[in-house]
């Protein structure tokens, strides 16, 4: 174990240990398929909640963490007995689909995506950041004994709620923690209740009771034991969100506990954000077999297991194009773990891939354009205004099977300063080369998530 992972873990044991001096002193007295809407979270300006802009920096900072902790979890070797299960056990007569609108995340301070769900009797609703890279789901909790962070919605009170229930140690959802979360779970003293430790690459984390509630994902659509985290010390870069949605392939994560009811499937469509940071376009997130439908509009490719991180959606990346012509690049280069997450915005490539695709497209634009000094991560920049440069070559992601993701200007260009504009795509970090395909090049495209029968699919055309 690295020293930077033992002293996150060493704190994490340090405020379970306040969690439970807490209750000792203070609590002793207290309690023992369906379509979602996506909202971004990245709008550069919030007139819902705050009005600090959103920083370029800060996202970057916490995308290239993640980066790296996909880089130190690829090092991990973990039992591989929590992935979910791979069938479908849906019920006939019940509804296969949920569905629900999704948002940008800008207008909440994230880079990432949100639904709004419904927790505990009478339900509460939360704005809850989706992410495919994360299994356990949670949201913060009053009395937030350590830290609950600044979120747009009241925080949830889990003594309101007549259905909430507070899990024990004994459970065998909280055995499930360690492969879900890579932490042990921890009991406290007083009510025995399971304590869970969730940390991120970024060093954000949460950290409170496993606990069970009424799921309420649409109004007449609820799911009566879910499993989530009720979060007493929250820090990180969450934006204002309540929490996350965890839809990894995990046995604890939301999709998981949804699949015998809809199918162990799910598909959305991000809709755009920094190109359009005030606008109301929604995406969505469903749930279930019929999420996949009709199957003629998606181009598949299969989903590659990873045993050092099975709870990942991993595919195959054979070759890219610009402006229709193949990257000179050798077809080793490609043959790197690539993962597709909705909770890394930029897309990272192989150092001899993300050169060649720099050349090719820096061919091409300087034709019209004054290269600009890089920023940040992003080191492919033009002087001019996103909205003025025309005649942007497309860039096509081609995967195994024939899929593809064939990139358009709004998937691919990002203006960080007023007149510049660079390209949205950065090379991996780390001396073991991975790829990542971000949610900055899913924008506007419909993926389906075929869990259970191992494959991925993509179709064009908007969110509509």
């Amino acid at each position: 174990m690295s020293l930077f992972w033992f002293l996150v873990f060493s704190s994490h044991l340090a405020i379970a240990s306040s969690l439970a001096e807490y209750e000792d002193n203070d609590l002793r007295h207290k309690q023992a398929g369906m379509q979602l809407n996506l909202y971004h979270v990245t709008s550069l300006d919030s007139s819902l909640t705050s009005t600090t802009p959103f920083l370029f920096f800060d996202m970057f900072t916490k995308d290239e963490e993640r980066v790296r902790y996909f880089h130190s979890r690829l090092g991990y070797k973990v039992d591989v007995t929590n992935s979910g299960t791979t069938t479908s056990s849906h019920k006939e007569g019940e509804p296969k689909l949920l569905s629900t609108p999704l948002k940008s995340g800008l207008s909440i301070g994230s880079g990432n995506y949100y639904v709004k769900i419904g927790l505990g009797t009478p339900a509460k609703y939360f704005s809850m950041i989706v992410d495919t890279g994360s299994s356990l789901s949670w949201l913060q909790c009053h009395p937030c004994i350590i830290f609950c962070h600044e979120q747009v919605d009241p925080i949830f009170n889990s003594s309101t709620s007549k259905t909430y229930k507070a899990l024990p140690c004994s459970s065998s959802q909280c055995s499930s923690l360690k492969v879900s979360t890579l932490n042990a779970p921890t009991c406290s003293r007083v009510s025995r209740s399971c304590v869970y430790k969730a940390s991120y690459g970024d060093s954000s984390f949460s950290i409170g009771y496993l606990s069970q509630d009424v799921l309420t994902l649409t109004p007449s659509e609820t799911l009566s034991s879910f499993v989530y985290g009720c979060g007493q010390d929250n820090q990180g870069l969450f934006g204002r969100a309540a929490g996350i949605i965890g839809l990894a392939h995990d046995k604890l994560s939301m999709l998981a506990q949804l699949s015998s009811k809809y199918g162990y499937a799910f598909s959305y469509c991000l809709p755009t954000s920094f190109s359009s940071p005030n606008s109301s376009k929604e995406g969505f997130l469903s749930i279930g077999s019929s999420s996949l439908t009709p199957s003629s509009s998606y181009k598949f490719t299969p989903l590659v297991k990873n045993p050092k991180i099975p709870s990942l959606y991993f595919l195959d990346l054979t070759a890219i194009t610009v402006a229709g012509r193949p990257l000179v690049v050798a077809a080793s280069s490609y043959r790197v773990p690539t993962i597709i997450d909705s909770g890394t915005v930029i897309t990272r490539l192989p150092m001899p891939v993300y050169t060649a695709l720099k050349t090719a497209f820096v061919n091409i634009m300087s034709k019209k354009y004054a290269q600009a000094p890089g920023i940040s991560i992003l080191d492919t920049c033009f002087k001019g205004s996103v909205k003025g440069m025309s005649a942007v070559p497309d860039i096509q992601m081609i995967f195994h099977g024939g899929a593809d993701l064939t990139l358009k200007a709004h998937n691919t260009l990002l203006e960080l300063e007023k007149g510049i504009t660079c390209l949205a795509i950065a090379a991996s970090s780390g001396t073991d080369p991975i790829a990542i395909i971000g949610n900055y090049q899913q924008q506007t495209f419909k993926v389906a998530y075929d869990v259970a029968n191992s494959k991925i699919g993509f179709a064009a055309g908007g969110c509509q």
